[in-house]
């Protein structure tokens, strides 16, 4: 049952009860009163007693629908602060003459400081993790993934790019050769080329992913700068500057590596964009490109890249959007709340 119709209905009741009392006050005002005069009573052309249920219906039907109305205002307004706290914006504080609902908006707004703390310190051991890792860093992983990744890159990828030039011209000279063997050259030709995405990408994840002193700003523009060399994609960066823990700026960087890859290796993409950007109080990184997209609940529970990306969102304190249509491309985008220690102050 709804606010209104329940208060309507509360209303109606109360007003008929009052109507009993003042039946019964008739009666006692007046002994010789019966049943019977009281029926042939009028008021008007209107019998007495249906006169007085009439108006104690009215009343009470306008007295619920009045009540009714003013508390589902009340509720709507609180459920809309509870979707505003899922939402994880910021609670606006409403004066209210009621102690009761006065009581609820302390409550939620003590949720939402809680949630904040909690941020901060998942935030706060990102960070801290973070720093472990980069200290614990040895050197010879690094020289190692580095080896590695230039020995790929000197011999398969320069192999992979030798053979896609040779296939490229046998398939612009081959107009001798049957259009079976056309069909045939080209679909190698374009293996080439998918498998040299797959080692571009493969090569993206070898590199070390730590910042290692730099900015997330920084190493954005080197990774993107470096991926315009490589690969013929128009490539498009947006990113503001401003301070953001190390533990942040390590799992934003993780999250685009992990992205980009999935474009390399996945999208068919001719183009690529990434938006780093600070708004209420939030970190907003966004990757769009133009590729074949695909349907996000038949992928996403079985990738571990998608899983993974998620996860690392999560670790500090945000929440990772995925929106992609078949032929209309993929675009992401990670929200991060930023935490102001007590002690900081905008500038």
């Amino acid at each position: 049952m709804s606010t209104v119709l329940r208060h309507i209905v509360i209303g109606i009741v109360f007003s008929l009860m009052l109507t009993i009392v003042v039946i019964g006050l008739t009666f006692f005002v007046n002994e010789n009163l019966t049943w019977v005069m009281l029926l042939e009573m009028k008021v008007g052309k209107f019998s007495y007693l249906v006169t007085i249920l009439a108006i104690a219906v009215i009343i009470g039907t306008i007295s619920g629908i009045t009540i009714g109305w003013y508390w589902k205002q009340r509720i709507q307004q609180i459920n809309r602060k509870l979707d505003n706290l899922i939402k994880g914006q910021k609670l606006e504080t409403i004066e209210d003459p009621y102690k009761e609902i006065k009581s609820i908006q302390q409550k939620l707004h003590q949720i939402q400081e809680k949630f904040n703390k909690q941020a901060e310190h998942a935030q706060s051991l990102a960070t801290k993790r973070a720093e472990e890792r980069e200290k614990s860093l040895q050197d010879i992983v690094v020289q190692e993934r580095n080896r590695l990744a230039r020995e790929l890159h000197d011999s398969v990828s320069q192999q992979l790019f030798a053979a896609s030039m040779m296939m490229s011209a046998i398939n612009e000279s081959s107009s001798l050769l049957d259009d079976t063997v056309k069909k045939q050259l080209q679909m190698v030709e374009k293996m080439i080329q998918q498998s040299q995405l797959e080692m571009r990408a493969l090569l993206l994840h070898l590199r070390p992913v730590a910042l290692k002193g730099k900015s997330l700003v920084e190493g954005m523009e080197e990774l993107l700068a470096e991926l315009k060399q490589k690969v013929p994609m128009e490539i498009t960066i947006k990113a503001e500057k401003f301070q953001l823990d190390k533990g942040v700026e390590d799992q934003l960087f993780r999250i685009l590596q992990e992205s980009v890859s999935n474009t390399l290796r996945h999208s068919g993409a001719t183009t690529l964009q990434v938006v780093l950007i600070q708004r209420d109080n939030f970190v907003i990184l966004r990757v769009k490109d133009d590729g074949v997209g695909f349907n996000v609940s038949d992928v996403k529970t079985g990738s571990y890249g998608l899983q993974n990306m998620e996860e690392r969102a999560l670790e500090i304190g945000g929440t990772m959007k995925l929106v992609s249509l078949p032929n209309q491309g993929t675009h992401l985008e990670v929200k991060v709340p930023i935490i102001r220690k007590e002690d900081e102050t905008d500038d």
